[in-house]
């Protein structure tokens, strides 16, 4: 058996599979995200470890005992700054935070070749704007850092004592050489740091240590390998197959994403799209991020006194699809993908005397659609084709919700079972691969496709209008 753990926004999850790729046991612990400025979101690093713990123990003894690799997904981009100690020194800056902006313009200008080098544009998102900010408002603490860590491998350095990150997550980072899969000198060094202040480059697929005799005894099982892993979005497509070129996946999680794979390195930052390398050798993969996209619905849902997702769905099915005026743009945490703003925000429009909580929650889920539709449009202007989508992550839990994105998307919508498993199943696949060997292709299989959502060719033309509004929207309030 294989453990997968993704440490996610909003919780850990920790998934194990069987010799026939089957769920076997799963555990889970909530998180909590901390705004203490506007533009701000950090998490305690040690949050990530005791939510680890906790949902690895609720998992069955006899399940744990049987586990032979452990792989480790992760959210993205955070800044986890160790000092000399391996100590945290501050709460680790997250993926969604947009404090960094001005340090974005500034890594631009001091390295010419930045986007062919990391195949990106520098967003507020990514980790080394973090670090320039770091660097400026904080020195104290900058010059302190002895280590920089993502998220998910802060949680390997407390489980292993291994100071490692695969391909896939640190592409992310804005310090690696996408194509040539190493850090860059040069990147590093306009943010203050070298590769000294790295951990160690492995592939998703890789041993990248074991797991300490006290972590074994607390977790319940031996002192097995641990896998390179990879960031959530590439495991979480490794998990359902997406590990050959042109195979493309919808994550609907707290950020929405389209995932491509790809046989080569193809940036095209022109349109914010992320060239990232994958969680495999050899592969590499494009995005469209949406930064808000479950996240809304979760928003929403309290604001108008829902009980919880299934509830707004529901308040929504009794509204049906562009059943008002009311256009929503989903930017509650800013934008990357096309317009990388991080100073945007959300906006409800064209609300009148006859808007419902029922239209409101309908407006929330046709507005990510829209977002996830520009997504999709600058992945074909790059000459992606994209038809079909499997889609993953706990939005894929509501077939209304998948009626509306499939028609706002105009594509064909395929639900994989387990798919909202995500990123835990693909770090267990790549455990898979670390301790038995093998290739991606064989390993990395598709889950059974649960059901198929085709655009209804009636509710495109009917949402056709309120996308074109949607897409007017956003320069006419991105100033304000």
């Amino acid at each position: 058996m294989f453990l997968g753990i993704d440490i996610g926004t909003s919780g850990v999850k920790a998934v194990v599979l069987d010799e026939h790729g089957a769920v076997a046991g799963q555990g889970t612990a909530a998180l909590s995200v901390q705004r203490p400025q506007p533009l701000w979101s950090e998490q305690d690093p040690d949050a990530w470890w005791h939510a680890t713990t906790a949902a690895v123990q609720a998992i069955d003894p006899a399940v744990r005992r049987a586990v032979r690799g452990i792989g480790l997904a992760g959210q993205m981009h955070g800044a986890t700054v160790l000092g000399a100690d391996d100590t945290p020194l501050r709460p680790a800056i997250l993926w969604n935070d947009g404090r960094s902006h001005a340090e974005c313009g500034e890594l631009e200008a001091a390295v010419a070749d930045l986007h062919a080098i990391a195949g990106n544009l520098a967003m507020p998102g990514f980790t080394a704007p973090k670090l320039q900010w770091l660097r400026h408002h904080e020195p104290a603490v900058f010059d302190r850092i002895a280590t920089v860590l993502l998220p998910k491998d802060y949680v390997r350095l407390k489980m292993t004592g291994e100071k490692a990150s695969d391909m896939s997550d640190s592409a992310g980072t804005l310090w690696l050489d996408v194509a040539g899969r190493r850090w860059s000198d040069a990147l590093l060094a306009a943010t203050g740091l070298t590769e000294a202040q790295m951990p160690q480059l492995v592939e998703g697929s890789d041993i990248a240590g074991r797991l300490l005799p006290e972590i074994a005894s607390l977790w319940g099982m031996a002192e097995v390998p641990v896998a390179g892993g990879g960031g959530d979005n590439a495991a979480g497509a490794a998990g359902v197959g997406a590990v050959r070129d042109g195979d493309a996946l919808l994550s609907l999680g707290t950020s929405g994403v389209i995932f491509v794979a790809t046989d080569a390195f193809r940036p095209n930052v022109a349109g914010a799209v992320h060239a990232f390398c994958h969680c495999v050798p050899g592969m590499w993969h494009q995005m469209a991020v949406h930064l808000s996209a479950a996240a809304c619905i979760d928003w929403v849902a309290r604001l108008t006194g829902a009980a919880g997702a299934a509830d707004l769905f529901a308040r929504a099915e009794r509204a049906g699809p562009a059943s008002g005026p009311e256009i929503f743009l989903p930017y509650l945490s800013g934008e990357r993908t096309p317009h990388n703003d991080a100073q945007v925000r959300g906006a409800f429009l064209r609300l009148d005397h006859d808007t419902s909580p029922e239209r409101l929650s309908q407006a929330v889920l046709e507005g990510v659609g829209f977002a996830l539709a520009d997504g999709v449009r600058v992945l074909r202007e790059a000459g992606t084709t994209i038809d079909r989508l499997s889609v993953i992550g706990g939005g894929a839990r509501s077939r209304y919700w998948g009626e509306t994105l499939a028609a706002a998307m105009d594509v064909t919508l395929v639900y994989l079972q387990g798919g909202e498993v995500g990123p835990a199943l693909g770090a267990a696949r790549l455990a898979q691969l670390a301790v038995d060997g093998g290739s991606a292709s064989d390993i990395c299989q598709p889950p059974p496709v649960s059901h198929v959502i085709e655009p209804d060719p009636a509710l495109v033309e009917r949402l056709a209008p309120k996308r074109a509004t949607f897409r007017d929207a956003y320069p006419r309030i991105r100033n304000l």
